[in-house]
């Protein structure tokens, strides 16, 4: 169909070019007096069939250029499009007022170039700002629309706030997060970005073989959210391409769409907070619902293997919980009662120290 339209673009050019040009050639060629010079519809007939011969070799090149534009502004985020063509139609108005006032100079180039000039220029320039300034005026936007939401919200309706929830890599590959939603826990509109559906791609394809499952099993946990869940799941398609790193554009998809960004990774945690951007972690929440531990309690725990420093043994509890005991190093692959002295937790997890009972009896 598209190839039908290149073509038929082609038959007009043609025509047009016919009607206006061939008549000069044949007078510059002092060819004037061929009847058909003064017959439009021949010449438009000529130019015509002159331009369909031409399109069996250019329309390849017409439609590979239409495709990679096609290709190109389906990448771009809908909000990068909506605010440059925003700002290009304001630098073409501003162009066409300095233009029309500098039609009242009469000066005949400046009045035939001036025009060209100011239109590519500010165009150029309005597209620039438009683009560039988006995140200022959807920041703008967004205060408006919380100060009406804050007044529906006086009047007893409450807004729907942060129910987008994107996830990245890490979450996805993790496969906790599908058991969230199974229990209900996580509402709103799951959101997938195509940049990292295309990272997961890229590691379910690699030579590693441990690679190559973790990337299996993530587009594995995306097909049961998407097909076994009762959420709605939107794939971003847009991409950010002055952006390199996976991690960045999730916040900055974040950012634009005021949502929350779903991941365990610690380090992407930390610079979520210190860009203000919402989060949720998945291993904040599984400490949060680990059974409390508190100094003094007695565990009942199987050593498994010699810790770091000297004489430490390494036991888990049944939910993963890695506890170091002091002095039990000599109880590996024994079974025995320890005291809990003291807890670390952290958004990485979290540590018990501990020792032996019998230690302390002893003492």
């Amino acid at each position: 169909m598209l190839k039908r339209i290149v073509q038929a673009c082609f038959l007009i050019t043609g025509g047009t070019l016919g009607i206006l040009l061939i008549p000069q050639l044949l007078t510059l060629m002092k060819m004037d007096d061929i009847p058909v010079i003064n017959n439009s519809y021949v010449v438009a007939i000529i130019g015509a069939l002159i331009f369909y011969l031409i399109s069996f070799w250019a329309v390849d090149y017409v439609l590979n250029f239409v495709k990679w534009a096609e290709d190109s502004l389906v990448k771009i985020p809908v909000t990068d499009v909506i605010f440059g063509s925003i700002g290009l139609i304001f630098g073409l108005l501003v162009a066409f007022l300095i233009g029309f006032a500098l039609n009242a100079v009469q000066v005949p180039i400046l009045n035939a170039v001036a025009p060209i000039l100011l239109t590519l220029l500010f165009g150029y320039l309005g597209f620039q700002v438009g683009f560039k300034k988006r995140d200022e005026l959807l920041n703008l936007f967004g205060s408006r629309n919380k100060k009406k939401s804050g007044e529906e919200e006086n009047e007893g309706e409450k807004p729907d706030r942060n129910s987008l929830k994107i996830l990245d890599t890490s979450v996805i590959i993790d496969g906790r997060v599908a058991d969230i939603c199974q229990t209900g826990f996580l509402e709103g509109t799951i959101v997938i970005p195509h940049f990292v559906l295309e990272e997961l791609q890229h590691i379910a394809d690699s030579s590693d073989v441990l690679k190559r499952n973790r990337g299996r099993r993530g587009l594995d946990i995306l097909n049961r959210i998407q097909k076994e869940l009762a959420m709605k799941v939107e794939i971003y398609e847009g991409d950010f391409e002055d952006i390199q790193e996976v991690d960045s554009k999730l916040v900055k998809l974040a950012k634009l769409t005021n949502g929350m960004l779903v991941t365990n990774d610690f380090n992407l945690n930390k610079v979520c907070e210190l860009q203000n951007v919402s989060v949720l972690n998945i291993n904040d929440l599984a400490n949060a619902v680990k059974p409390v531990v508190l100094p003094g309690e007695e565990l009942s725990v199987q050593v498994i293997k010699d810790g770091k420093e000297y004489h430490q043994g390494v036991a888990y509890l049944d939910d993963g919980t890695m506890i170091v005991v002091e002095e039990g190093r000599e109880y590996i692959g024994k079974r025995i009662d320890v005291l809990v002295t003291s807890v670390l937790q952290t958004s990485a997890g979290r540590m018990i120290f501990a020792k032996p009972k019998l230690l302390e009896k002893a003492l």
